[in-house]
């Protein structure tokens, strides 16, 4: 059986894999919140505690898919700037994978809790907006909150990832993870590391910020005029 003429056009594969790919990650991100919150309704504040226990796997897959994004962008199917995205997600990563996942003591912290809540909101609108931008459907609600919402959260992230990594420096100091000793009577302390990073991740939110605000008002002045012509 032939294929349509348009599935054979290089947009519309492009198009395709887009969709399926925001689609999995909306599937993901709504699974998680919704877990959270039935657990939360269930257990109260004990599911707090076990939130990483209960999500973790979900959210380490649906953050290590996005690093997928980085190639979206150089090979030129999804357009946007390529560092503030880097910065975005290798701060997540950071804070999941070598902070969170590496500490069984911090996996229990409420900031961890605090900060899937906030990383879910911020990702289900995102990936809803852009997963309905490819197949040219587009409301002036979600397109509003895609370009707004992360403007008190995405601070709030930041803090809450600040944080985690505070209250992860005694265990890294106790446990020794990750710090190691190199030739020449030299050593990388892990500790000091995350401090150093806990500073570069205050001065990349600056950068962040300044592009998705960038961003925002270009996004938002050239909606209405798009609309008009629909």
């Amino acid at each position: 059986m032939a294929l349509p003429q348009t599935w054979l056009q290089p947009r519309y594969r492009k198009n395709t894999y887009l969709f399926i790919y925001y689609l999995i990650q909306f599937c993901g991100h709504s699974w998680i919140l919704t877990n959270m919150t039935a657990r939360f309704f269930s257990f109260g504040k004990d599911s707090v505690v076990d939130t990483f226990y209960a999500i973790g796997l979900v959210m380490r897959f649906c953050q290590s898919i996005s690093l997928l994004e980085l190639l979206h962008i150089y090979v030129g199917i999804e357009s946007d700037h390529l560092l503030p995205r880097f910065l975005q997600l290798t701060e997540r990563i950071i804070i999941l994978f070598v902070v969170i996942t590496s500490q069984e003591e911090v996996q229990e912290k409420y900031v961890v809790c605090v900060l899937f809540i906030f990383w879910n909101l911020l990702d289900m609108v995102r990936y809803t907006y852009s997963m309905l931008s490819v197949i040219g459907i587009s409301y002036t609600i979600l397109t509003w909150l895609s370009q707004t919402l992360w403007m008190p959260i995405y601070p709030l992230c930041v803090l809450a990832e600040a944080f985690a990594i505070y209250q992860s420096l005694p265990y890294f100091e106790s446990f020794g993870t990750y710090s190691t000793k190199l030739p020449f009577d030299l050593s990388i302390y892990f500790p000091y590391v995350l401090k150093i990073y806990l500073m570069m991740l205050f001065i990349g939110m600056y950068f962040t910020y300044s592009h998705l605000y960038s961003e925002r008002r270009d996004v938002l002045r050239v909606f209405p005029t798009q609309k008009k012509k629909m």
